[in-house]
């Protein structure tokens, strides 16, 4: 009987969990959608963190920071194609406008979040605190689920991305 009992508490709290975990994140009239980490293995020095941000407000905010403990650096970064066709990555000083009735996707190969100097390994299933800053929202503390089985692509993904 005790058996039982306790396979039906952990059904209802990992049922729970998955319902937390499926709710955006709220700030003000600003919304994260779908985020998810990931490095490219246990002893990797550098890791990622993608999104999309909705704003349902009458104005335009921005995505001017972001912080996180796992890291020594954590910066808002893009990729950028060279005259030679070589991608690199590069910090966003000015950050990523979210516009008013629109959104931003922090997504594979374009904007992201980048941890650079983990403190800590990102393993499957583990998940990290990222405070993302906002020009009027202000500050927005999230919890990222490390997901590294996630292909590009997978996930929630939203089908519209506004052009900045």
């Amino acid at each position: 009987m005790p058996f039982t009992t306790s396979l039906i508490r952990r059904g209802i709290l990992g049922t729970a969990a998955t319902f937390v975990l499926a709710i955006p994140a709220l700030a003000g009239d600003i919304t994260v959608h779908d985020p998810y980490a990931l490095s490219s293995g246990a002893m990797a020095k550098a890791g990622a963190a993608f999104m999309q941000i909705t704003n349902e407000g009458p104005e335009d905010d921005r995505l001017i920071d972001v912080r996180s403990d796992i890291a020594k650096m954590t910066e808002l970064h893009t990729h950028e194609i060279d005259a030679q066709g070589v991608a690199r990555m590069m910090k966003v000083e000015e950050g990523f406008v979210i516009p008013a009735g629109g959104m931003h996707s922090l997504e594979r190969g374009g904007d992201h979040v980048m941890f650079m100097g983990l403190t800590q390994g990102l393993e499957q299933g583990d998940s990290v605190a990222v405070t993302l800053v906002f020009e009027k929202a202000g500050e927005m503390v999230i919890d990222v689920p490390v997901d590294l089985a996630r292909k590009p692509g997978g996930g929630m993904k939203m089908q519209h991305k506004t052009d900045n």
